[in-house]
Protein backbone atom coordinates (compact mmCIF):
# COMPACT_ATOMS: atom_id res chain seq x y z
CA UNK A 1 0.00 0.00 0.00
CA UNK A 2 1.61 3.25 -0.80
CA UNK A 3 1.97 6.71 1.13
CA UNK A 4 -1.19 8.34 -0.77
CA UNK A 5 -3.58 5.57 -0.22
CA UNK A 6 -2.03 5.53 3.66
CA UNK A 7 -2.81 8.76 3.84
CA UNK A 8 -6.22 9.06 2.55
CA UNK A 9 -7.07 5.54 4.87
CA UNK A 10 -5.99 7.93 7.56
CA UNK A 11 -8.10 11.05 7.13
CA UNK A 12 -11.08 9.18 6.22
CA UNK A 13 -10.44 7.50 9.45
CA UNK A 14 -10.10 10.79 11.21
CA UNK A 15 -13.40 11.43 9.89
CA UNK A 16 -15.58 8.85 10.60
CA UNK A 17 -14.72 9.46 14.02
CA UNK A 18 -15.08 12.64 14.19
CA UNK A 19 -18.02 12.40 12.44
CA UNK A 20 -19.81 10.14 15.01
CA UNK A 21 -18.51 11.55 18.36
CA UNK A 22 -21.96 13.01 18.75
CA UNK A 23 -22.77 9.33 19.21
CA UNK A 24 -20.42 8.98 21.55
CA UNK A 25 -20.46 12.12 23.79
CA UNK A 26 -24.71 11.42 23.59
CA UNK A 27 -23.52 8.41 25.87
CA UNK A 28 -22.15 10.79 28.27
CA UNK A 29 -25.30 13.76 28.48
CA UNK A 30 -25.98 12.96 31.78
CA UNK A 31 -22.35 14.72 32.59
CA UNK A 32 -21.75 18.06 33.22
CA UNK A 33 -20.17 19.80 30.17
CA UNK A 34 -17.26 21.15 32.37
CA UNK A 35 -16.41 18.05 33.88
CA UNK A 36 -16.25 16.29 30.69
CA UNK A 37 -14.25 18.41 28.97
CA UNK A 38 -11.79 18.70 31.85
CA UNK A 39 -11.38 14.49 31.41
CA UNK A 40 -11.29 14.71 27.61
CA UNK A 41 -8.01 16.83 28.51
CA UNK A 42 -6.12 15.20 31.19
CA UNK A 43 -6.76 11.88 29.16
CA UNK A 44 -5.77 13.12 26.04
CA UNK A 45 -2.73 14.72 27.56
CA UNK A 46 -1.79 11.14 28.99
CA UNK A 47 -2.35 9.69 25.68
CA UNK A 48 -0.13 12.66 23.45
CA UNK A 49 2.87 12.23 26.64
CA UNK A 50 3.24 8.32 25.99
CA UNK A 51 2.95 8.86 22.74
CA UNK A 52 5.94 11.70 22.55
CA UNK A 53 7.91 9.41 25.32
CA UNK A 54 7.83 6.85 22.71
CA UNK A 55 8.97 8.79 20.04
CA UNK A 56 11.53 10.93 22.31
CA UNK A 57 9.75 14.29 21.32
CA UNK A 58 9.18 14.94 24.77
CA UNK A 59 11.43 17.54 25.34
CA UNK A 60 10.04 19.62 22.18
CA UNK A 61 7.41 20.76 24.53
CA UNK A 62 9.51 22.35 27.22
CA UNK A 63 10.48 24.81 23.78
CA UNK A 64 7.24 26.07 23.56
CA UNK A 65 6.55 27.13 26.93
CA UNK A 66 9.15 29.92 26.40
CA UNK A 67 8.65 33.36 24.76
CA UNK A 68 6.44 34.54 22.61
CA UNK A 69 5.51 31.08 21.70
CA UNK A 70 4.33 30.32 25.02
CA UNK A 71 1.79 32.98 24.94
CA UNK A 72 0.79 31.99 21.38
CA UNK A 73 0.37 28.16 22.10
CA UNK A 74 -1.47 29.13 25.57
CA UNK A 75 -4.36 31.42 23.59
CA UNK A 76 -4.43 28.23 21.14
CA UNK A 77 -5.12 26.12 24.17
CA UNK A 78 -8.15 28.69 25.38
CA UNK A 79 -9.70 29.17 21.96
CA UNK A 80 -9.81 24.97 21.60
CA UNK A 81 -11.06 24.41 24.96
CA UNK A 82 -14.19 26.97 24.03
CA UNK A 83 -14.55 24.89 20.74
CA UNK A 84 -14.46 21.17 22.66
CA UNK A 85 -16.71 22.73 25.23
CA UNK A 86 -19.17 24.14 22.21
CA UNK A 87 -19.51 21.04 20.64
CA UNK A 88 -20.35 18.80 24.24
CA UNK A 89 -23.19 21.31 25.25
CA UNK A 90 -24.31 21.34 21.60
CA UNK A 91 -25.22 17.31 22.13
CA UNK A 92 -26.42 17.81 25.68
CA UNK A 93 -29.07 20.66 24.28
CA UNK A 94 -29.94 18.72 21.14
CA UNK A 95 -28.53 21.44 18.81
CA UNK A 96 -25.71 19.03 16.73
CA UNK A 97 -27.38 20.27 13.49
CA UNK A 98 -26.34 23.81 13.77
CA UNK A 99 -22.70 22.76 15.24
CA UNK A 100 -22.71 20.57 12.00
CA UNK A 101 -22.73 24.07 10.32
CA UNK A 102 -20.16 25.80 11.66
CA UNK A 103 -17.72 23.24 10.50
CA UNK A 104 -19.17 23.55 7.64
CA UNK A 105 -18.28 27.22 7.33
CA UNK A 106 -15.40 27.16 8.89
CA UNK A 107 -12.87 26.57 5.53
CA UNK A 108 -14.81 29.41 4.36
CA UNK A 109 -14.42 31.29 7.32
CA UNK A 110 -10.27 30.38 7.04
CA UNK A 111 -10.53 32.25 3.49
CA UNK A 112 -11.52 35.60 5.61
CA UNK A 113 -8.99 34.93 8.19
CA UNK A 114 -6.45 34.38 5.74
CA UNK A 115 -7.05 37.86 3.76
CA UNK A 116 -7.16 40.05 6.96
CA UNK A 117 -4.10 38.18 9.02
CA UNK A 118 -2.11 37.03 6.03
CA UNK A 119 -2.65 38.84 2.90
CA UNK A 120 -4.06 36.13 1.59
CA UNK A 121 -5.78 36.41 -2.06
CA UNK A 122 -9.54 35.80 -2.53
CA UNK A 123 -10.28 34.89 -5.82
CA UNK A 124 -13.66 35.17 -7.98
CA UNK A 125 -14.05 31.29 -6.99
CA UNK A 126 -13.89 32.23 -3.45
CA UNK A 127 -15.72 34.73 -3.67
CA UNK A 128 -18.26 33.21 -4.63
CA UNK A 129 -18.41 30.50 -2.36
CA UNK A 130 -18.57 33.45 0.28
CA UNK A 131 -21.54 35.22 -0.92
CA UNK A 132 -23.27 32.01 -1.29
CA UNK A 133 -22.68 30.89 2.94
CA UNK A 134 -23.37 34.46 3.50
CA UNK A 135 -26.71 34.32 1.57
CA UNK A 136 -27.24 30.52 3.40
CA UNK A 137 -26.78 32.06 7.15
CA UNK A 138 -28.53 34.99 6.40
CA UNK A 139 -32.05 33.36 5.16
CA UNK A 140 -30.97 30.85 8.18
CA UNK A 141 -31.05 33.95 10.76
CA UNK A 142 -34.09 35.33 9.19
CA UNK A 143 -36.23 32.21 8.84
CA UNK A 144 -35.31 31.07 12.53
CA UNK A 145 -35.56 34.14 14.02
CA UNK A 146 -32.18 33.90 15.47
CA UNK A 147 -28.57 33.99 14.27
CA UNK A 148 -27.31 30.16 14.48
CA UNK A 149 -24.74 31.84 17.53
CA UNK A 150 -23.46 27.98 18.12
CA UNK A 151 -22.37 27.51 14.62
CA UNK A 152 -20.35 30.84 14.57
CA UNK A 153 -18.90 30.07 18.08
CA UNK A 154 -17.87 26.74 16.74
CA UNK A 155 -16.67 27.77 13.08
CA UNK A 156 -15.06 30.85 14.44
CA UNK A 157 -12.89 29.28 17.45
CA UNK A 158 -11.89 26.66 14.83
CA UNK A 159 -10.77 28.94 12.37
CA UNK A 160 -9.24 31.14 14.80
CA UNK A 161 -7.45 28.18 16.32
CA UNK A 162 -5.69 27.98 13.01
CA UNK A 163 -4.55 30.95 12.54
CA UNK A 164 -2.56 30.99 15.77
CA UNK A 165 -1.31 27.31 14.68
CA UNK A 166 -0.17 28.78 11.49
CA UNK A 167 1.88 30.99 13.95
CA UNK A 168 3.65 28.38 15.83
CA UNK A 169 5.99 26.70 14.32
CA UNK A 170 6.05 22.83 16.28
CA UNK A 171 4.32 19.41 14.70
CA UNK A 172 1.05 19.09 15.52
CA UNK A 173 0.92 16.40 18.09
CA UNK A 174 3.97 18.53 20.36
CA UNK A 175 1.64 21.66 19.98
CA UNK A 176 -1.55 20.16 21.29
CA UNK A 177 0.12 18.02 23.71
CA UNK A 178 1.56 21.46 25.04
CA UNK A 179 -1.96 23.33 25.10
CA UNK A 180 -3.22 20.32 26.96
CA UNK A 181 -0.80 20.81 29.57
CA UNK A 182 -1.42 24.13 30.37
CA UNK A 183 -5.21 23.36 30.60
CA UNK A 184 -4.36 20.87 32.97
CA UNK A 185 -3.89 22.08 35.81
CA UNK A 186 -7.45 24.25 35.65
CA UNK A 187 -9.14 20.87 34.49
CA UNK A 188 -7.56 19.40 38.00
CA UNK A 189 -8.68 21.70 40.35
CA UNK A 190 -12.43 21.93 38.52
CA UNK A 191 -12.48 17.79 39.15
CA UNK A 192 -10.94 18.11 42.78
CA UNK A 193 -14.06 20.73 43.39
CA UNK A 194 -16.63 18.68 41.86
CA UNK A 195 -15.27 15.62 43.59
CA UNK A 196 -14.62 16.92 47.04
CA UNK A 197 -16.26 20.31 47.57
CA UNK A 198 -19.91 19.36 45.58
CA UNK A 199 -19.47 22.04 43.16
CA UNK A 200 -22.65 21.82 40.22
CA UNK A 201 -22.21 21.41 36.22
CA UNK A 202 -23.17 24.68 34.90
CA UNK A 203 -26.50 22.79 33.89
CA UNK A 204 -27.49 22.50 37.04
CA UNK A 205 -26.46 19.19 37.64
CA UNK A 206 -24.14 17.61 40.47
CA UNK A 207 -20.53 16.58 39.35
CA UNK A 208 -17.87 14.13 40.24
CA UNK A 209 -19.74 11.37 37.84
CA UNK A 210 -16.47 9.58 37.44
CA UNK A 211 -16.10 6.60 39.71
CA UNK A 212 -19.11 6.41 40.57
CA UNK A 213 -20.12 4.26 37.49
CA UNK A 214 -17.42 1.87 35.91
CA UNK A 215 -19.82 2.82 32.24
CA UNK A 216 -19.61 6.13 32.44
CA UNK A 217 -15.78 6.24 33.97
CA UNK A 218 -14.59 4.20 31.05
CA UNK A 219 -16.33 6.00 28.70
CA UNK A 220 -14.74 9.63 30.01
CA UNK A 221 -11.37 7.92 29.32
CA UNK A 222 -12.13 7.09 26.31
CA UNK A 223 -12.74 10.56 25.50
CA UNK A 224 -8.82 11.14 25.91
CA UNK A 225 -9.12 8.64 22.86
CA UNK A 226 -11.50 10.92 20.96
CA UNK A 227 -9.36 13.60 21.16
CA UNK A 228 -6.14 12.10 20.18
CA UNK A 229 -6.74 9.34 17.80
CA UNK A 230 -7.82 11.33 14.62
CA UNK A 231 -5.37 13.96 15.45
CA UNK A 232 -2.13 11.60 15.20
CA UNK A 233 -4.36 10.62 12.04
CA UNK A 234 -4.86 13.63 10.45
CA UNK A 235 -1.54 14.97 11.26
CA UNK A 236 -0.14 11.51 9.42
CA UNK A 237 -2.30 12.24 6.49
CA UNK A 238 -1.10 15.82 6.21
CA UNK A 239 2.19 14.61 5.58
CA UNK A 240 1.40 12.46 2.72
CA UNK A 241 -1.38 13.93 0.90
CA UNK A 242 -1.96 16.95 -1.14
CA UNK A 243 -4.27 19.84 0.97
CA UNK A 244 -6.63 20.05 -1.20
CA UNK A 245 -7.45 16.19 -0.80
CA UNK A 246 -7.25 16.64 3.01
CA UNK A 247 -9.68 19.35 2.64
CA UNK A 248 -12.44 17.93 0.34
CA UNK A 249 -11.99 14.76 3.07
CA UNK A 250 -12.43 16.79 5.87
CA UNK A 251 -16.31 17.64 4.89
CA UNK A 252 -16.62 14.11 5.76
CA UNK A 253 -16.69 15.17 9.14
CA UNK A 254 -19.76 17.70 9.73
CA UNK A 255 -21.64 15.94 7.00
CA UNK A 256 -21.56 12.37 9.35
CA UNK A 257 -22.70 14.73 12.25
CA UNK A 258 -25.31 16.38 10.23
CA UNK A 259 -26.76 12.66 9.39
CA UNK A 260 -26.22 11.38 12.53
CA UNK A 261 -28.02 14.22 14.16
CA UNK A 262 -30.88 13.63 12.42
CA UNK A 263 -31.56 10.04 11.75
CA UNK A 264 -29.98 8.99 15.22
CA UNK A 265 -30.64 11.83 18.05
CA UNK A 266 -33.79 13.03 16.38
CA UNK A 267 -33.30 16.55 15.70
CA UNK A 268 -35.42 18.68 13.56
CA UNK A 269 -34.59 20.17 10.24
CA UNK A 270 -36.96 23.12 9.78
CA UNK A 271 -37.84 24.44 5.90
CA UNK A 272 -34.98 27.08 6.69
CA UNK A 273 -32.32 24.56 7.38
CA UNK A 274 -33.50 22.86 3.78
CA UNK A 275 -32.65 26.26 2.24
CA UNK A 276 -29.51 27.21 3.99
CA UNK A 277 -27.64 23.66 4.12
CA UNK A 278 -27.88 23.46 0.15
CA UNK A 279 -26.51 26.77 -0.50
CA UNK A 280 -23.26 26.10 2.16
CA UNK A 281 -22.64 22.86 0.06
CA UNK A 282 -22.60 24.41 -3.23
CA UNK A 283 -20.55 27.55 -1.90
CA UNK A 284 -18.17 24.52 -0.20
CA UNK A 285 -18.25 22.43 -3.95
CA UNK A 286 -16.91 26.02 -5.83
CA UNK A 287 -14.26 26.44 -2.94
CA UNK A 288 -13.34 23.20 -3.00
CA UNK A 289 -12.95 23.35 -7.18
CA UNK A 290 -10.73 26.53 -6.33
CA UNK A 291 -8.51 25.03 -4.00
CA UNK A 292 -8.20 21.69 -6.28
CA UNK A 293 -7.52 24.00 -9.10
CA UNK A 294 -4.71 26.10 -7.18
CA UNK A 295 -3.02 23.14 -5.61
CA UNK A 296 -2.49 21.24 -9.00
CA UNK A 297 -1.42 25.13 -9.98
CA UNK A 298 0.87 25.29 -7.83
CA UNK A 299 2.39 21.40 -7.90
CA UNK A 300 3.08 22.02 -11.72
CA UNK A 301 5.15 25.15 -11.17
CA UNK A 302 7.03 23.22 -8.48
CA UNK A 303 8.00 20.80 -11.25
CA UNK A 304 8.71 23.24 -13.71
Amino acid sequence: MGDTIKGVCAIICACLVWGSSPLYYKLLEHVPPLELLCHRTLWSLAIFGVLLSLQGRLGQVGALLRGRTAFLVALAALVISINWGGFILSVQIGMVVEASLGYFIFPLLMVVFGRLFFGELITTGKATALALATVAVTTLTLGLGVAPWLSFLLGGTFATYGVIKKTVIAGPIESVTTEVLILAPLAVIWLLGTHFAGWEGIVGRNGAVFGTDLWDSMLLVASGLITAVPLVLFSYASRRLALSTVGLVQYLNPSLQFTFAVSVLGETVTVWHMIAFPLIWLALAIYSAEAFRQDRASRRAVIA
